[in-house]
């Protein structure tokens, strides 16, 4: 359960920090870019992943688009911590599950069974009362943790589409894809640095510093969390969707002070009883 609990604790400090950057003025591609430093650092000191067996069969098909993909969607979850908060884009993110679920029944012939039709019945208007603003301020921003949970829900089809179909350790694929998603970040800088005269700050480098810690704690005690609870993998997946919700939205609304309205808590409530039924349908 320590696991667990500090995977959880490590996902939400991400959007924390996200969240004070925006005080110091930090570029959010900045800090995604030295997160990625971080966080391959990390990966290969960790797990010393084995790299002599990647070749040109390797599912580079796959781990190329997930390896852009991730660092695009780490922007949109800056952007939606920033104009829609925490609690709202934790949710968002959470809520991607349902992506997951229609994804494997459409691409993976997985059953679509009763309960996970009820969960995607709660899931849906969880989603529209979660996103509903009181105001129209500064735009459809909306867009941001929209883009998060379809986002995060087509990088987890990915990942499975790996498990299924690779020989490589998992560790080695991460350690591909934090490379890919480096290199992506290098460019999308490099282009900011050279062409838009965009300095980078000693700010940035340790707020990225922050975020790749806690990013990569965030999946090393996963990972750790899942080892734990080898026979009961829904705990784990019932703990961590609920609990980020839940911290995210205490910590949102009593240490950030957003404001949130009835809407939004019922979505919430509405968000935490479709992971429950997603829950009870894996263990059925």
């Amino acid at each position: 359960m320590l696991f667990l609990i500090l995977s959880i604790i490590c996902s939400v400090t991400v959007g924390v920090i996200f969240k004070i950057s925006r005080r110091y003025k930090v570029s959010a591609t900045h800090i995604v870019a030295f997160n990625y430093v971080f966080a391959l650092l990390l990966c290969y000191v960790v797990f010393s992943p084995d790299l002599s067996v990647l070749d040109v069969s390797s599912p580079w098909e796959i781990l190329i688009p997930l390896g852009v993909l991730l660092p695009v969607v780490f922007l949109f979850l800056a952007a939606s911590i920033k104009h829609m908060g925490i609690v709202k884009t934790d949710a968002a993110q959470r809520l991607s599950l349902i992506i997951s679920i229609l994804g494997a029944w459409l691409f993976f012939g997985e059953q679509f069974s009763g309960l996970k039709l009820t969960a995607l019945l709660f899931a849906f208007p969880a989603i529209i009362l979660i996103l509903n603003k009181p105001t129209k301020i500064n735009g459809n921003k909306w867009i941001y943790p929209t883009l998060v949970l379809v986002g995060f829900g087509v990088i987890d089809l990915l990942f499975k589409q790996i498990a299924m179909t690779s020989v490589l350790p998992f560790t080695t694929s991460l350690f591909v894809l934090f490379s890919i998603a480096l290199i992506i970040m290098i460019l999308f800088n490099g282009y900011e640095v050279f062409f838009q005269k965009v300095k980078i700050d000693f700010k940035s480098f340790i707020f990225g510093g922050l975020v790749g810690i806690f990013n990569f704690g965030n999946i090393l005690f996963y990972l750790k969390a899942h080892q734990a609870f080898a026979k009961n993998p829904s705990t784990v997946f019932a703990g961590m969707n609920m609990g980020v919700i839940i911290i995210g939205t205490l910590v949102g609304v009593f240490v950030f002070k957003e404001k949130i309205t009835k809407m939004n808590i019922a979505g919430l409530f509405l968000a935490l009883i479709a992971i429950v039924f997603i829950v009870v349908s894996q263990l059925n």
